[in-house]
Formats: structure tokens, sequence, C-alpha cells
């Protein structure tokens, strides 16, 4: 062959300038996509105020970052450079090199790939790993002392919860990256001939791989027994099978067995350092082997016998003092070590004016279930189709008149779902918010049995006072929204439904006056966000000017879950009307589960009851788990502009200390909470519901009583909802026994624990959550835990018990099962309970709605038991004096029903086209019927020529038939005029025919 021919042959292959240019192409693609998720992220956060919680993240995270991938893959490059470059020259001659000649041959061409790409990948990997433990080092880095020491080392608990948990992950990490590079190590002497594995001529190992892996064992042993020593300390967090943390066996054998241990592992790496010296591997074998041995004598036989040969015989009198540490731990940890114990010799007995010393909490009595009026509300106050309310609606106190009133409250949000015509230019840029609060007594109604709204309407008829109505963000509002346009080009966005105003008020949010998103008016911001959102028509839209701004992650929890990512936040998130503005209100948590001796709780199992149960859609399938929890910020998210305020509510909690030091700027004092906005503050449900949990075996505080777990109680399931599930805390104005005043309180029962079905009440918790109006200072009292216990021998019915008493009461069972009659459904809402007349009073409202056409529930009757004695009747006024002899003593908040009557709602206009660029249609509403004129009332039967009961009892079930059908005919007219006239008679009918049966029980 020539010359020239090996010159052609030898000349590099050109790269095609379209596979350049594609490569190109698709690298600035990647590239922008990624900036188009990083970038926006950091103008989100910059324009909220909170650049500095992203920015120490993503520090940290990079920082270890590269250092976890840098350590990774420089030790396994080590591994892989040092097996090549001391690889022998000439590998012993033996049928096994033979056969991994061909291998190597194969392995070479892709040698140096290898020792570049496979470091590269591993270290990656690590990396990745290392940043997701960013949150532990940097609690490490900035540990405040806790100031309270454990009692078995007597080391400041700071080290349990910050220090220990990053030494473990160092630790776990190296033992990794010492693994890796072992294995990487071994598999590049073997090929290359530095180790065998069978026999032949000389010694099986070169002295460099003898040296390289030696190295290696001795550095992994000294790992082992760094984490055998840690070991020792993290037995007080462990979880046990009776109660968490070390035991008398943990203590005695267990500890004194991991510093055997310990020195058995130093002893193995130092056998592993004699083996790179003189060449055996004899020692470090026998090492090996007599660790194993001691971690199965010493580590696992040894524990097993003292437990059973020693505390087992013993367990009471020798596991006593660990009971202890866990009761006193566990106290400490969840807030229950101020618990105000109070014995409550509960009364069964109701007699005539037992409640005058508690007229108060009988005139607060909530009647409104926050969790069934939903409908309600939607029917009487939606407005609009694109309007709606929470399921489940909140519970809070607001002074009316000069008077604090409890409060069923709720946010009118935007409901895009609810349009019946979908466009991009609607979706983001005309139906942008809600609007205004609806807010009713939670201890009246109307006559008709209709919520007694004293905020309500579009725009608001104010019982509030005037404030920003507009609601840009909340729980259901859109994805994102496109704000703001440049003046002379009109208002587009639709403000609010009116008449008078031709069918609509539109208007134009201030986007020169008020921040509340991202600028998105330059051309590269707006690709950014067309890529990020998936929609071009951020990119060609007219309606996205100079003037624009984009509101997106508008969720309020959301919105503090990333600003305030080290907190565990409450399920619960509810509206208040505070300075001007509506605040959604947020309570976050700081946890741990390193807290020693502390019992572990999941904190989803703990906070889990009917109405979260009702409302799961996805489970969590590594649930939180938590021995320490503190309510550590008040979190509050403007409606109007998204502001986002982190409150440091509890300035003493160590662990919020810390994090304070990590985001040193994120947090405002309490000092700045005004006082409006204070009063709406109240005690989180979801701490409130995990202490509950725990004080049914807590409120136990002797070790020996404790161990014998005879006096263990259980929350009860709800009475009215299917299976078993936890009835929830309700929110109630009551006095306990020990209190001067009522207060806005907290409140959970207890009935026995185990396997028992006696429904019988053995304890009752409240706590006081009111947290006062004086600017920044906490009203005295707010958090005080009461427990009333109740005798062993207690009669006192429990929540079922009174459930079944109502639903088999002769009189009860008969009115409700006529009302149920027709097209008619009866609901039974929450059960309450309350300490008042020296005793424990149920009270339950019951609501009649419609089962077809237009359906909202009604209040109806309302129930009430004291004792075994049973209330029944239109009001809850009423119904006590039924229980109390005729005169209670009290008047209940709906004595002469005294509550405004909510105007009927009248057929929605439909609206008129939005003003739209390009030009869109605003839907119309779905056509309802017009209200029919009401009919007479059918007259009635004829009296049967005899006056038996059987003759008065169906003409008296005649006449409720025809009540109720002429009931639902109104309600699906929305004439509710005529709905009030026939529920009258329907009373009427009702009352006859109770009347007819008990004179034919009677004959």
């Amino acid at each position: 062959m020539s010359n020239a021919s090996v010159r052609v042959q030898s000349q590099p292959r050109r790269r095609s300038p379209l596979g350049v240019t594609v490569a190109v192409l698709a690298a600035v693609v990647v590239a922008v996509l990624v900036l188009a998720q990083i970038w926006t992220e950091v103008l989100w956060y910059n324009q909220l105020g909170f650049i500095e919680v992203l920015r120490t993240e993503w520090f940290t995270r990079g920082v270890l970052f590269v250092l976890g991938g840098a350590l990774m893959a420089a030790a396994v490059w080590s591994s892989l450079t040092i097996g090549y470059r001391t690889r022998p020259v000439y590998a012993p001659a033996s049928p096994e090199q033979v056969n991994l000649d061909q291998y190597r041959e194969a392995v070479e061409p892709l040698r140096r790939l290898v020792t570049i790409a496979g470091p590269a990948v591993l270290g990656f990997f690590a990396g990745v790993a290392a940043s997701q433990q960013w949150e532990t080092i940097q609690l490490w880095f900035n540990a405040v002392p806790f100031g309270e020491v454990d009692p078995q080392f007597g080391i400041d608990l700071s080290f349990f919860v910050f220090v220990l948990p990053g030494i473990r992950f160092v630790v776990s990490f190296l033992m990794a990256v010492v693994v890796l590079s072992t294995i990487v190590a071994v598999a590049t002497h073997y090929l290359y001939g530095g180790l065998r594995a069978t026999g032949g001529e000389g010694e099986r190992t070169t002295r460099h791989a003898r040296i390289h892996l030696a190295t290696l064992g001795a550095l992994f042993m000294l790992l082992v027994a760094a984490n055998q020593w840690l070991d020792r300390y993290s037995l007080l967090t462990k979880s046990g099978a009776a109660i968490d943390g070390a035991t008398y066996s943990d203590v005695h054998a267990v500890l004194p067995s991991k510093a055997i241990l310990t020195g058995v592992a130093v002893l193995v790496a130092a056998l592993f350092a004699v083996a790179a010296v003189r060449g055996t591997w004899r020692l470090p074998a026998i090492g090996l082997g007599l660790m194993v041995v001691s971690a199965i004598v010493i580590g696992g036989i040894y524990p097993a016998i003292v437990q059973r040969f020693q505390v087992t015989p013993n367990a009471q009198e020798l596991e006593r003092e660990f009971y202890q540490r866990n009761i006193d731990a566990t106290k400490k940890a969840f807030g229950l070590e101020g618990v105000e114990t109070i014995p409550y010799q509960a009364t069964t007995e109701a007699v005539a004016g037992a409640l005058a010393d508690d007229a108060e909490p009988t005139a607060s009595i909530r009647l409104l279930d926050p969790t069934i009026v939903s409908n309600s509300f939607r029917q009487l106050q939606q407005n609009k189709q694109y309007y709606n309310f929470a399921d489940s609606l909140s519970v809070d106190r607001y002074v009316i008149d000069g008077e604090s009133r409890d409060t069923v409250i709720a946010a009118r949000e935007l409901y895009l779902q609810g349009l019946g015509s979908r466009s991009w230019v609607n979706d983001h840029t005309v139906f942008t918010h809600g609007f205004g609060i609806v807010a009713a007594y939670g201890n009246t109604t109307t006559v008709d049995g209709q919520p007694a709204f004293y905020e309500r309407d579009i725009p608001s008829i104010n019982g509030l006072g005037e404030y920003e109505e507009r609601i840009y963000f909340g729980q259901n509002s859109p994805i994102y929204s496109i704000v703001g346009a440049p003046e002379g080009r009109g208002d587009w966005e639709l403000d609010y439904p009116d008449d008078a105003a031709g069918g609509q008020v539109n208007t134009t949010f201030p986007t020169r006056e008020v921040s509340a998103g991202p600028a998105v008016g330059d051309p590269w911001t707006r690709l950014l966000y067309a890529l990020k959102f998936g929609d071009e028509e951020i990119l060609f839209s007219d309606r996205v000017t100079p003037e624009s701004q984009i509101l997106y992650d508008r969720d309020p929890r959301s919105r503090v879950a990333k600003v305030a990512p080290y907190l565990t936040l409450d399920q619960r998130v509810y509206p208040a009307v505070a300075d001007g503005r509506i605040k959604w209100i947020v309570d976050g948590y700081t946890t741990t589960d390193a807290y020693p001796y502390a019992a572990a709780r999941s904190l989803d199992e703990a906070t889990a009851d009917s109405l979260t149960r009702s409302s799961e859609t996805i489970v969590d399938l590594l649930p939180e788990m938590v021995n320490y929890i503190r309510n550590s910020v008040k979190a509050t998210v403007d409606a109007y502009d998204g502001t986002v305020t982190l409150y440091a509510w509890d300035i003493e909690d160590p662990i919020l200390q810390t994090w304070a030091k990590v985001f040193d700027t994120s947090l405002s004092p309490m000092s700045e909470i005004s006082g409006e906005l204070m009063s709406h503050f109240r005690y989180p449900e979801d701490l409130f519901k995990v202490q509950r949990e725990l004080l049914s075996q807590y409120h136990v505080d002797n070790a020996t009583e404790f161990y014998s777990g005879q006096d263990f109680w259980k929350s009860p399931d709800d009475p009215v909802r299917s299976g078993t599930v936890l009835q929830p805390p309700y929110y109630l104005t009551l006095k306990m026994p020990t209190q001067d005043e009522a207060t806005f309180s907290l409140t959970s029962s207890y009935i026995p624990g185990g396997n028992t079905d006696r429904n019988v009440l053995t304890g009752f918790l409240a706590v006081d959550a009111e947290t006062g109006n004086t600017p920044g200072e906490v009203r005295e009292g707010y958090g005080q835990l009461r427990l009333l216990e109740l005798p062993r021998n207690s009669t006192v019915p429990g929540p079922g018990q009174v459930q079944n008493n109502f639903n088999s009461d002769p009189s009860v069972s008969t009115t409700l099962n006529l009302l149920r009659q027709g097209n008619s459904n009866v609901i039974n809402g929450n059960l309450l309970t309350l300490p008042v007349g020296g005793g424990l009073l149920y009270v339950q409202p019951v609501y009649v709605q419609a089962s077809e056409g237009t359906r909202f529930p009604l209040l109806q009757k309302v129930l009430v038991a004291f004792g075994d004695k049973i209330g029944f009747a239109d009001t809850l006024d009423e119904a006590l004096d039924q229980v109390f002899g005729g005169d209670s003593g009290a008047d209940a908040g709906d004595a002469g029903n005294e509550g405004p009557t909510t105007p009927s709602p009248s057929p929605e206009p439909s609206p008129s086209p939005e003003p739209t660029d390009p030009p869109t249609t605003e839907p119309t509403d779905p056509p309802t019927t017009e209200p029919t004129e009401p009919t007479d009332p059918p007259t009635t039967e004829p009296a049967p020529e005899d006056d038996s009961p059987r003759a008065a009892l169906e003409a008296a079930l005649r006449d409720a038939s025809q009540a109720m059908r002429d009931s639902d005919a109104a309600l699906k007219a929305g004439d509710f005029a005529a709905y009030g006239a026939a529920q009258e008679r329907l009373q009427d009918a009702i009352a006859r025919a109770i009347a007819a049966e008990a004179a034919l029980g009677a004959a």
C-alpha cells in the first residue's frame, strides 16, 4: 500500500456541520428549558422577598453536591488508577489469567473512557444523595443548645437533635465511598492479575494490590467502629414495642456490647494495617471472624439473655426508671408538662336551672356544622357559577356589636370549572380573582333554618367593616393569572357581577402600585414563562403587556411551604379579615424524630379523623415520624397581593432558633402582629390532635401504672360517620370548671381504651385557643390544656352511646322518619360535648335537605342529651328546657330564633360579554326555573267521624306527606316563602302525629 493511501486512511474523520448544528441547538434548547424552571423560581422568590431562602438552600445543596461528588469520584478514580498502574508486568501463567486475557483486550480500548466516565457517574449520584441532606448539615453547623441534658449520658439534647444526625450522615456516606472504592479495586486488580481467586505458583495477591486492599479494609473497619460507637447514642431515640428510648436491657447489655464491638472493629482495622506490611491475610481474616462472632454473641445473644431471664420476670421493677424517662421526655417534647388535670365528678341528673352558672357558654353553643353548611353557603351566597366555597368551612370568632361571636366563615373563591365556556383569555386574564368573605353566626339560624349571615353578598353587606375583598391568592385559584394593563387599554378583569352596571364591573390590578407576582412584560421573561407553563399564548397574547405581572403558586399552604421548607404545616388553612385585608392563616411546626426517650408518632396517623379521611386523595407512603413538635411559626398569606409573613411564635424553641440562624431575615418578630390579626390566631388542630392521642396514654404519669396499661383511653369514633374513623376536635366557646370565664377552645373527649366496646366517657380535653387582641402579645392562658378526668366507674354516656340513644328514642326516630319521607334527607350534624351544669352536655344539630334537584341543608331540629335524658325540639333553647325540667336556667343563642332572615336568592341574570381582545363571551349561567306562585295550603282532610288516635295519626301523616311534597316543589322553584309555609305545616303535622302515637301507646 502506498504512503499516500496510508495518509488518506489516517486523516481524522471530519464532523458533519449538520450534526454539530443539531447538537448545539439541542444543547441550547435543553439549557433554555432548564433555565425556564430555575430562573422563574429566582424571580418568584425575589418578588416575594425570600430570595435568601432559595440562595441558602441552593448554595448548600451545591456545596454538598460538589464535595460529595468529588469525594466519591476521586476515591473511585484512585482505585481504578492504582489498580491499573500497579498491575504486574507479567501476569502469572494460569488458566484463570488466560481466560481473563480476552476481557482485558476487550476493555483496553475503553479503559480511558471508563476511568473517567465511571467515577463521574458515581460521583454525580453521590453528589445528588449528599445534596439531599442540606437541612441536616445546616442544623449541625448552626446548632443552638437546648439547655437540657439527656438522663443517660448527660449531654445537651442539641447533640442528639442537631449533631448526631449530621455525623451519622458523614460516616454513612464515607462507608459508601469506601465500599464502592473497594469493589472497583478488587475488580481492577483481578482483571489485571494483581489478585487471583484460584491457586498457582506464587502469592495470590501482589504487594501493591495487598497494600491497596488492606488500606481500604482498615478504613472501612474504622468507619464500622465509628458507626458502632454512634449506635450507643442512637439507642436513646429508638422505637420500641412498649416504650421508645433505651430500656433496661439496652442500657445494661446493648450499650456495653456496642462499646466492645467498637474496640473489636478498631482491632480488626489494625490487623488490616499489619497485613499491608507483613503480607498475610490470615490476621485480618481471624479478626473478621472474631468480629462476626462478637456481634452474634455480645451484640445479639447476650442482650437477649438479659431480657429473657433478668428483665422479663422483673420487668415492672427494672423498667420503672426507663418508663419514667419516657413519660417525662414525652411530656416535654409534646408540650404536655403543664396539663391541668381536674377530677370531675360529672352528674348525670338533669335538674331545673342547672345551666344558670353556665349562661355564657350555653349562649355560644355552635349549631352550624362547618362541614355540612357549605352547600347552604353555595346555594345562598355563591352568586355566580364561577365562585365557590370550600367543602369544609372554618370556625373563628369576631367582635360583632361589641360582643365576641363564634363564626362560621368562608372565602368566596374563583371556580373556573364552573365556567361554561373556557378559553385561555378567560381563564388567565379575565377571571383572575374571587371576591369577598361570607360569615354566619355559629349559634343561631334564620327562622327557616338557613345560616344567619352577617357578612354576605357582592359587594359585601359589611358586618366586618371595610376591607379589600378581592382574592387573588387562595386555595382554589387558577394555576396562573396575568394581571395589569397599560393606561387607556380599559379594564378587562372581571371584578364582580352587578346588575346595575350592565351585568358586571371590571377592574385592573394596579401593578404600578402593588407587586403581587414577577413582572412578565419583557420578551425574554415571557418566553421563560411560556416554556414553564407550556402555553405559547403568554408569548404572543396582547394581554401580556409591559405592565403585566404573573401570579402563580397561589395556594397559601404551598406558598408558605416554599419559603419555609423546614416547617411541617397544619392541614387546616383558614381565612380571616384583619387590618383591612383577607389573610390566610397557616400554622407551622418545627419537628424532629431525635428527641431522646420521647414517644414517636406518625403525624399522618395521629392527625387522621373523619374529616381528613373524607378528603384524602393521596396516601403518603412515607409518613413523617416525630417525637418532638412545636407550633413555632404563625404564617399569613395576603389574599390580595400574596405577601407571605412568617411570625416567630415560639421563640423559646431551639429548632426555630437554629433555623433563624440559617435564614436570618425570613422571620418577623411577634411584636409586628397587630391586635386585630392576633385575635384571629388560634390553637392549631393538628398539634391538638397529636397531643390528645398521646394524652390517651400519657395522662398516666406514674411509671408503675403506665406499665400496667389498665387506665389507657382512646378517642371515640365519629358517631355520625360510617366506619371506624376518629371524631375530630371541635372549636367551641366554653368554660372549664377551673376557668373564671368562657374562652374560645378546642375540645375532644375520651372513652376506655383497649378492645372494649364500652362507650362511656372517661375524660374530656380542652385547650384554651384564645390568643387575645393585644398587639404583639399573647393572652395569658393561651395554650393551657385542661383535662377532666371522670371517675373510673363513670356512667356518663360517650358520644357513641349518646348517638345510639338519639337514634333509638321513639319520638326522635318517629319524627326523623317522617322527615325522611318523600324527597328529603336527614343529616346529623357534629355531636358537640360541653362540660356544663356539673356534668357533660351533648348537642347535635339536625339538618334536612332535598334528595333531588336543588339540595342544601337547613337546620330543622336540635338534639340534646344530659345523662340519659334527651331533648328534641326546633331550637336549642327549647331542647335544653325539655332536658332540664322546663327551664335550663340559661338562654341558648337561638332563643326566640332571632337571627336575621337571609334574602331569598333570585334567578341570576346572564352576564354581558366580557370586553376581551380578541373578543370573548363570558358564559351565561344555566337557566333557572322561575319561582312559582305560592299555592294555597292544601285543605286538610275532613275530620273522621270518630276521633280515635289512629284516625288522627293517619290524618297527620297525610298532612306531613303533602307538606314535604310542597317543600320539595318550593325548593326546586327557589320560592322560599312557599317553602317556609310548607315547613310550618310540616312541623304542625309532625307534632300531631307524635301526640297521636303517644295516645295509641297509652291506649
